[in-house]
């Protein structure tokens, strides 16, 4: 089983940590990485575009000549899509890019980014994170002794004002809930700090196929 080692906020050893090999020592499962990851940046797209079709734009009511007799093709509208200022044929509507995914792979997947940034030792946990005053300088001193550097993903199960402030300064640093945390993010960071017991949560939630 994977062993790391419990930090402090100077970044000095406190206690050891005996990972879940279910979760944090699997091989990363590459299909369901990607499957995941396609899902969750389908569902970050509005799909409020829309255009407007030959019954949605003004005017063309009536019939611009008669039918026969002019020597011209015949024409029922001045909107129609082959006229200037007419609808648009086959342009994107209001959808939902929503993709389906079985718990199971989710799941899978959470455990393969996890199990990747522990595998290459861009794994840190904390006993906690928490600041005496929300100041960007703290949370910088709190990354230096970790020996952080790059994209970090800050996991925790509660987070104060703090911490929120003091990192908003940072654009490489992003906090996540341990309950909203997504494949996304993790694999998207460098660097990966956990709490202590929010390594406890993900190995309660995810230890159970």
């Amino acid at each position: 089983m994977p062993k790391v080692d419990i930090l402090n906020q100077t970044g000095k050893k406190v206690a050891d940590l005996t990972l879940s090999e279910y979760v944090f020592g699997i091989e990363p499962h590459q299909q369901a990485l990607f499957d995941v990851v396609n899902a969750q940046r389908a569902a970050m797209r509005q799909g409020t575009h829309d255009v407007k079709n030959r019954g949605e734009v003004s005017g063309g009511g009536r019939k611009p000549w008669r039918q026969k007799g002019t020597g011209r093709a015949r024409q029922g509208s001045t909107r129609s899509p082959q006229w200037r200022h007419g609808g648009v044929v086959f342009g994107p509507t209001p959808r939902s890019y929503a993709v389906k995914l079985n718990q199971k792979v989710r799941q899978l997947a959470l455990r393969s980014a996890l199990s990747y940034h522990q595998a290459n030792g861009q794994l840190r946990v904390v006993d906690s994170v928490a600041l005496e005053a929300p100041k960007t300088k703290l949370f910088r001193e709190f990354l230096e002794s970790l020996e952080i550097q790059g994209k970090t993903l800050v996991i925790a199960k509660t987070f104060n004002q703090n911490e929120e402030l003091a990192a908003r300064n940072i654009p490489t640093v992003q906090f996540s809930l341990v309950n909203h945390v997504s494949v996304y993010d993790i694999l998207n960071c460098k660097n990966l700090v956990i709490t202590k017991d929010a390594v406890e949560s993900l190995e309660e939630v995810l230890g159970n196929d």
